[in-house]
């Protein structure tokens, strides 16, 4: 049943409505456990959209095996993916920066909190992102080493690459994953892909793993594919990769690839000189996970992002 759990006429002329699918076949719900999926806080990640589309279909397929409720945010920030803009347009806010929000706040505040409010009594939440236009992500968990302890089991089955814990810019006091963890829904931020893009074999992945922890609490009866493994490792184990020069960058290593010290990623050309300005090498043994794909750099751009120290 589709829902608007939050309504509101925004000066601009624009209507802003939030609405949430909840996928239920029992008459009482009190009893029985609830997933919520939630995307689309940033208006430039579209990954969540196909994942919630393939949700709601393969529930829809075999309703039978459906113990449970499932409630489906595809778009938190409608007027954001309407425009393919990562904040809220005319007042250009980060939504990912609002939460838990006020009741008695200004408008973008009381639509935070009506969000936080709908949300409250979920037994999991699974908040999905992109990466933005410049890079790629390879389907990872990101958890805040605060709640690491009881998020982790969950995570291990959302048959992802990577478990990044302590993932600070993701999961930092503001955004919905953190509020929602201080109130009592566990939560954790699944991200995948690039910006203003669908990777359809990304978005199935993370998919089976959403089936997998719903068979595992007990929300989902039906068949569901084996889990792989994630490789997990924390803030400290991560080595990040940054131009120190401008020019144009050609990856020169494969994206979920193990890398060793030395081992070329990338070089950054002049496309006026035709010389090489700067050879990318690993500087330490891991997993290459994050990957730049837009090819004009600066100075401090992220080019890689290196998974080492795995467990």
């Amino acid at each position: 049943m589709i829902e608007t759990i939050v309504s509101l006429e925004l000066p601009v002329g624009e209507h802003l409505a939030i609405r949430r699918n909840r996928i239920c076949y029992r008459e009482d719900i009190r009893s029985l456990g609830r997933v919520a999926i939630v995307s689309g806080t940033h208006g430039d990640e579209l990954e969540g959209q196909y994942i919630c589309y393939e949700v709601a279909r393969r529930i829809a397929e075999q309703p039978q095996h459906l113990v449970g409720v499932v409630d489906i945010y595809p778009a938190l920030n409608p007027l954001g993916i309407d425009l393919a803009s990562k904040a809220l347009p005319v007042i250009d806010m980060d939504m990912n920066r609002m939460f838990p929000g006020s009741r008695d706040g200004n408008a973008m505040e009381q639509i935070a909190a009506a969000v936080v409010d709908d949300l409250i009594g979920a037994d999991l939440c699974i908040d999905v992102h992109s990466s933005d236009i410049f890079v790629q992500e390879i389907p990872q968990v990101r958890l805040s080493e605060e709640f690491a302890g009881r998020m982790l089991p969950f995570a291990k089955l959302m048959n992802v690459d990577v478990i990044w814990m302590n993932a600070t810019a993701t999961v930092h006091e503001a955004t919905l994953a953190h509020s929602l963890n201080i109130m009592g829904v566990p939560t954790m931020v699944v991200e995948l892909g690039q910006g203003n893009s669908i990777n359809i074999s990304y978005g199935n992945q993370v998919v089976d793993g959403i089936f997998n922890v719903m068979h595992e609490m007990g929300i989902w009866t039906g068949e569901v594919p084996p889990s792989q493994l994630p490789a997990i490792s924390s803030d400290g184990k991560v080595e990040f990769i940054r131009s120190e020069v401008e020019g144009i960058f050609l990856p020169r290593s494969k994206h979920n690839h193990f890398v060793c010290v030395g081992e070329l990623i990338g070089e950054i050309v002049d496309p006026m000189t035709g010389q090489v300005k700067s050879r990318i090498a690993a500087g330490k043994d891991g997993l290459l996970f994050t990957l730049r794909n837009y090819p004009v750099v600066y100075e401090g751009d992220l080019l890689a992002r290196i998974l080492t120290g795995i467990m």
